[in-house]
Parts: C-alpha cells; structure tokens; sequence
C-alpha cells in the first residue's frame, strides 16, 4: 500500500491535479443528475396494497403527506433466515438521511416479501425506525424486476437491472425505486436503479474512498461488510 513519499509543494502539485479531475467529474454529476430528473414518467394503474404492522397500507399511504416517495427493494425472502448484508449495510445509513431529506419533500419506506413479523423481527434486531411493508401478497416486487419465479429462472428468461443479469439462484435482489404523486392523487414511477446503482446510498463507502485503502476488499467485494450487530467487538 506505500506510496511515494515527497515534500509538501511536490504533494500540493499532485493534488492540484487530481483536483481538476474531480472538478470535471463534479460537473459530469450535476449533468447526469438533470438528465436522471428528466426522465418521463410511467403511471401506476395497479392498486399495490402491502401488510404493514398495523394493517394494510396502500402505495400511495406511503407517501404520508410528500410527494415523491423512495422505495428500497430489500432482499428478505419468504422462507430464508438469511438477512442480506448488503442491504442491511444501505439501510445502516436511512434513519439518520431521512431525518433530512423528510423536509425536503421525500418520504421513505422499505418494501420485502417476507411476512410482516419477519420484517418487525429484522428491523427491531437492527434497530431501525424507517417504514418496511411486506410485498408478499402483491405483485410489486416482480413488476419492478426484483423477485423472480422459479418458471422464470428455469427457463432463463429472469433477467435483473434492465436485462444486464440473468439470474439463475435467487428469487429476490435489491434495487431502488422512486415514486411521485400529484395534486389529484394519481401515481407515477420516475426511477429505478439496481446492483451498483445503490452504492450512491451507502454512505459509509465514500469516506472510505477518501483513503489510502479504499474500500478495503481484499477479499471481495464488500468481503468485510456484515450485519451491524455482528462485527467483532
């Protein structure tokens, strides 16, 4: 990992550099972040009611009083023990995001086809507060490309992130999706984005970026990410 070591105006040189170069990638954001914003829209004609733990809760309950709505497909199956890390790890950083972005017009919940008390089980080990509805009786997640049929899979017609990835194992994947409601009510979907698409939420990665490790996945991707309450003391 040892890099050069120089004298301060050869470091400040070399920063300067890499500076230009973050400037110009700073600009190509802004850009791809007006073209993302658009996007047209797609009407939702499907009425979407999900089991929360009070009881049924409609798409458009879960907007409360805001207009746009983010929806994170979180990989929890029907069935599984498993609680997907990577998910686990995106949603470490919600709750403190949403206490901000809340005033600006953006609600939140987490949507999975696991059974509710699964989800209120999840959700109370790890200590998160965000909305998290079950999907398990509606067809959402399989209408926005999350979860797969066996048929589907057998047949290799499921494919995953706009078709770049055939899925052949898993019956869910992670993804997020982004909703608006106008003034008469009506529904429409803006954005979804997939596999890397998500890491935009993973907070913690950037600091990461910012050193001379990285992320530090010498055994993988996200090799060292865990569940929060599971890292060693």
């Amino acid at each position: 990992m040892q890099q050069p070591v120089v004298s301060r105006d050869e470091w400040l040189a070399a920063r300067k550099a890499l500076l230009a170069h973050e400037l110009e990638m700073t600009r190509k954001l802004d850009e791809l972040r007006a073209e993302r914003r658009s996007l047209p829209w797609v009407r939702i004609e499907k009425d979407y009611v999900f089991e929360g733990p009070d009881g049924p809760r409609r798409l458009s309950d879960m907007f409360g009083n805001r207009s746009q709505l983010a929806v994170y497909h979180f990989m929890l199956t029907p069935g599984s023990d498993n609680i997907c890390p990577g998910c686990s790890y995106t949603m470490d950083h919600v709750d403190a995001a949403r206490q901000h972005f809340e005033q600006a017009d953006l609600a939140f919940a987490a949507i999975s086809r696991a059974p509710i008390a699964r989800i209120e089980a999840v959700k109370k080990r790890l200590g998160w507060t965000f909305p998290w509805v079950s999907s398990g009786n509606s067809d959402f997640n399989h209408d926005f490309a999350v979860s797969f049929t066996e048929e589907e899979r057998a047949s290799g017609s499921a494919f995953y992130n706009f078709g770049k990835t055939r899925i052949e194992k898993a019956s869910d994947m992670f993804g997020v999706s982004i909703f608006v409601r106008d003034e008469k009510g009506s529904i429409f979907h803006t954005y979804s984005t997939y596999h890397r698409g998500t890491e935009l939420l993973m907070g913690a990665f950037n600091w990461l970026d910012l050193t001379p490790k990285g992320r530090n996945e010498t055994g993988g991707i996200m090799s060292w990410v865990k569940l929060h309450d599971t890292y060693p003391a």
